[in-house]
């Protein structure tokens, strides 16, 4: 009998080292397909926000927490300015992403087939396969959400209430990448309190880990306090922008489209209604719906919960797991067929509009006429030409005093991070954390202006006249060729610099 049992347990082992192995599989394909297509086109104008921030190390910055281009500094040391290895972090990350998710399937109690699905889920729905794709603060907020879960499960699991430390390790680092974790903090709070989690209050442990999380945020909390809160003021403008332009708009239709593969939805909604009806792990369902009403009743936009859907897929690939064997064998192929189908159909949709597959032919015609965030990567390299070619048209002793002023992160950073190769100045902006960093001195007497339409540039500064124009060989419409095509050269602003800048700050 204690032999059998010694055999059971090795091939329990084995097995499980299978399993994981094919998770590895799984995150390791979607990395090589990353690596492979990441450097096709340009960087996009948020990462540009990244790479100048990363140049600046501090405590806080105006748009976000410090981890995120704390890593990009470290990416620049290690890689240089080099788009596949900047984003190799993101590609890692999504990675992990993969395998945490299968994982939570396993802990749930879920064999191959469910740790297998919740994988192949995750890793082809459209946010986390994004996040691979751009070194963006969304990135890592997804892993952040992605590890709490997970050790929430392994916490309700084992009743180990050492688990409290790891979630209040994951949380502090959360704080420091992206604010709206709160509302997931809210979400872990709200089930506490209303499962029976509650018994964790009078535990050291839990107060331990609230102890862990700000204890890490303490430094970026300190940088808050000294800078008057300049976050809560971006996060107001930005959101208010947000409604007013739509961006809030379908965000119950986005949980499906965007959150999640399509055809997966079935199994995070199975996986909703298991956690609700699981008293063990219902604490998890009050982690999704806290933060999910609050997102839809504050005017989020949808993006923001697909960080909650991981888990939901896991404990949905559980149950329909179990609820395959209760069907015949025929039932279950027919099941896993149809379902499959749908989901390489999706799958390769969503790949089809988010990877830059191709630099040119149909693929790329098709990504670039639906996506937003690909057309953002196009002509940077050509506007910084431009900009040094204007310099360069310039007299000497214009050229001697010269300036370039930049009206959005993505200008300034492009400017900041391509622009030494064209002996560029460092440029001059007024948007989010590089508003703190101040104008120089002494000032420039000529300016080449980007990013203002004529009327606000006369309005602004100087003897302005048209120098250049600014937009891609290739003729992709995007925010800089429609929004900003003109490029002036001007004279000073009309109000003294200290006011100028007090009257120019802006958010973006």
């Amino acid at each position: 009998m204690a032999s059998i049992s010694l055999d059971s347990s090795l091939n329990r082992r084995g097995q499980s080292r299978g399993d994981f192995v094919i998770l590895l599989a799984i995150a390791a394909s979607v990395a090589l397909i990353h690596l492979a297509t990441n450097g096709r086109y340009g960087f996009h104008r948020d990462e540009f926000q990244f790479l100048s921030d990363a140049r600046h190390m501090d405590w806080g910055y105006v748009a976000y927490p410090p981890l995120t281009p704390y890593l990009e500094h470290v990416g620049l040391a290690l890689f240089g300015v080099s788009m596949v290895g900047l984003r190799l972090f993101s590609v890692l990350t999504q990675a992990a992403v993969i395998v945490v998710s299968g994982l939570m399937a396993k802990e749930l109690g879920g064999g191959r087939l469910a740790q297998v699905t919740t994988a192949l889920a995750v890793a082809l729905s459209p946010l986390p396969l994004f996040s691979g794709t751009e070194f963006q603060y969304t990135s890592f907020d997804l892993l952040w959400w992605v590890l709490i879960a997970y050790f929430t499960i392994r916490l309700q699991r084992t009743e180990n209430p050492r688990w409290w430390l790891a979630i209040g390790a994951v949380v502090g680092l959360g704080l420091l990448t992206k604010y709206s974790i709160v509302f997931y903090i809210a979400g872990i709070l709200a089930g506490v309190a209303l499962t029976r989690a509650r018994r964790y209050l009078g535990s050291g442990w839990f107060w331990s880990g609230i102890a862990l999380a700000l204890l890490m945020f303490l430094p970026n909390f300190l940088w808050l306090v000294r800078h008057d809160f300049i976050c809560y003021h971006f996060l107001q403008h930005i959101h208010v922008r947000d409604v007013g332009e739509g961006r809030a708009d379908g965000f119950l239709r986005d949980q499906f489209l965007i959150c999640a593969n399509l055809a997966a939805a079935p199994l995070w909604l199975a996986g909703l209604i298991g956690f609700l009806r699981d008293r063990r792990y219902r604490m998890l369902a009050w982690m999704y719906l806290v933060p999910l009403a609050l997102f839809f009743f504050g005017k989020g936009r949808g993006y923001y919960m697909a960080a909650g859907y991981p888990m939901l897929l896991a404990m949905g690939a559980v149950a329909g797991e179990q609820w395959l064997t209760s069907l015949p064998r025929l039932g279950r192929w027919t099941v896993k067929a149809v379902y499959f189908a749908g989901f390489a159909f999706v799958g390769a949709y969503i790949c089809a509009l988010i990877l830059p597959i191709q630099s040119s032919g149909p693929l790329r015609d098709f990504a670039l006429k639906r996506n937003g965030d690909l057309r953002e990567e196009i002509g940077w390299n050509e506007q910084v030409k431009t900009v040094a070619g204007i310099r360069d048209s310039l007299p000497k002793e214009q050229q001697a005093s010269v300036g370039v002023l930049t009206g959005n992160y993505g200008e300034q950073g492009a400017i900041e991070i391509l622009g030494p190769e064209y002996h560029l100045p460092q440029p001059i902006s007024m948007t989010n954390a590089a508003w703190l960093r101040g104008y120089p001195t002494p000032q420039p007497t000529t300016l080449i202006v980007l990013g203002f339409s004529r009327g606000t540039a006369e309005r602004a500064f100087t003897g302005c006249r048209l120098a250049g124009h600014n937009g891609n060989s290739e003729g992709v419409m995007n925010e800089e060729s429609q929004a900003h095509p003109d490029i002036f050269v001007c004279g000073g602003p009309r109000l003294p610099w200290p006011e100028f800048w007090r009257e120019y700050q802006s958010f973006g």
